[in-house]
């Protein structure tokens, strides 16, 4: 049973279904484009304004009815609410780390002290509780003596907000009032009542998924076994423009994430966040994504995010070359630090198809458009996210939207290139009023 509705959970569900070790899957609640996948069936188990208990309660029970033998969590808010303690306390299979665990991406302020615990190299910070202290700070950041221009300030939201928690504020007046509208007018609820300010890092950003397999129920101390390098996209318009979204496309692996910034990685941040889970007794099995700044060969650690990323999934899944199902259950038994994780040489590019007007208000229910014959001929894989089915729909078709980011087309080259020019071609075989993505994912590895 795959858990949750975007495009992450129908790639993974893609994924599990070409393995011949599974035989069903159930997407819960799943969407549009998974229910047309093969040996995938759409479970609605609760309404939309049921409590969160309440729908795991729902989940454990059918999990039990139907004998499922291993859950997969795709989004974090379930994960911060404690539905791998509940579904391991009633003997089910889950991947996903424990509620403490969790706390790595549902508390930006306990992850920074995580951070400086463990010795995980990260960008500084400081955290505030008080809008009034909150504001004092940035005054003091961007009145600095000496008379140099200072450099942006990042504000962070402490709690869950759905990729748009983070603002980057280059001037003193914006800063205060991103402040303020968190914390004094709860913008984003109780996310942002407590606030991360953080120092701007310049260089490249890169996302390194991975899976976790460590903690108390793990001999050995468990591993982390990173995937290839992806880049999301997440401004809303080319060349990094515009507000934050959830993502608008990714590209995998990253040409720039060099070998010796990998090595930097493992030793400054992921060997010391496994050493942590560890210390702490996280019961962690299951996913964890560091995003990462790079200057030179040096990385810092900007976030943990506790399981796969949107849509850095649906770039790197294609791109796998073992048997996801098989890695799942490697995480599951403490076998993961000897599963051959392999990759397919190449790339894959991997745009975000989104309503008119997101991040903003946008309009849902408008049919998409879908050309399969001039589809296919691409090779691009369509992961469905805010799509639904309408009612006698055939696979591929009958489709209408329901969401902020509509679907990603993922197409796979032998490099760069070959990939872009297929996931553009697959974009245009696809069409809704209002339909609207960046024209520049991946672009910046093609320049001379």
């Amino acid at each position: 049973m795959v858990i949750g509705s975007g495009g992450r959970e129908h790639a993974m569900i893609w994924k599990l279904g070409q393995s011949k070790n599974v035989g069903k899957i159930y997407a819960a609640p799943g969407n549009g484009g998974s229910s047309g996948e093969k040996k995938c069936e759409n479970v609605d188990l609760f309404g939309r304004e049921s409590a969160e208990e309440e729908i795991q309660e729902a989940l454990i029970r059918y999990a039990i009815k139907e004998s499922v033998d291993l859950t997969i969590v795709g989004p974090e808010a379930p994960l911060a609410a404690g539905i791998v303690d509940r579904f391991r306390a009633a003997g089910l299979n889950i991947l996903g780390p424990d509620s403490r665990g969790a706390a790595l991406e549902a508390s930006k302020a306990y992850a920074k002290s995580f951070m400086e615990k463990y010795g995980v190299r990260a960008a500084k910070s400081l955290t505030f509780t008080g809008c009034g202290e909150a504001l004092e700070a940035v005054r003091a950041h961007f009145n600095a003596p000496g008379g140099t221009k200072p450099p942006p300030l990042v504000i962070k939201a402490d709690g869950l907000a759905a990729g748009k928690g983070v603002i980057i504020s280059a001037s003193e007046a914006a800063a205060k009032k991103a402040v303020r509208s968190f914390m004094e007018d709860g913008a984003l609820g109780g996310a942002g009542k407590v606030l991360v300010l953080e120092e701007f890092l310049e260089g490249r950003e890169v996302s390194v998924l991975a899976a976790v397999s460590a903690g108390p129920s793990v001999k050995k101390g468990g591993a982390i076994i990173p995937f290839v390098g992806a880049r999301d996209h997440k401004r809303r318009f080319e060349g990094d423009e515009g507000p934050n979204t959830g993502g608008m496309g990714a590209v995998a692996p990253v040409p720039d994430f060099s070998a010796a910034a990998q090595n930097d990685f493992y030793e400054a941040i992921l060997t010391p966040t496994l050493r942590g889970i560890n210390a702490e007794g996280f019961d962690y099995r299951g996913f964890i994504f560091f995003g990462l700044m790079i200057h030179g060969s040096e990385c810092k650690l900007l976030e943990y995010n506790v399981r796969l990323g949107d849509p850095e999934t649906q770039a790197l899944l294609p791109l796998m070359e073992s048997d996801f199902a098989l890695l799942c259950t490697a995480i599951l038994d403490g076998s993961l630090e000897r599963f051959p994780l392999a990759w397919k040489p190449g790339a894959v590019c991997a745009p975000v198809a989104v309503a008119g007007g997101y991040p903003g208000e946008y309009r849902k229910g408008d049919p998409i458009a879908f050309n399969e014959t001039a589809f296919a001929k691409t090779g691009a894989l369509f992961f469905a996210a805010g799509a639904a089915r309408s009612p006698g729909g055939a696979a591929g078709s009958g489709l209408r939207t329901a969401g902020g980011r509509v679907f990603t087309v993922s197409a796979y080259g032998a490099g760069a290139a070959e990939a872009r020019e297929k996931a553009y071609a697959a974009l245009k075989a696809i069409s809704f009023d209002g339909m609207a993505c960046r024209r520049d994912i991946g672009a910046v590895f093609l320049k001379p």
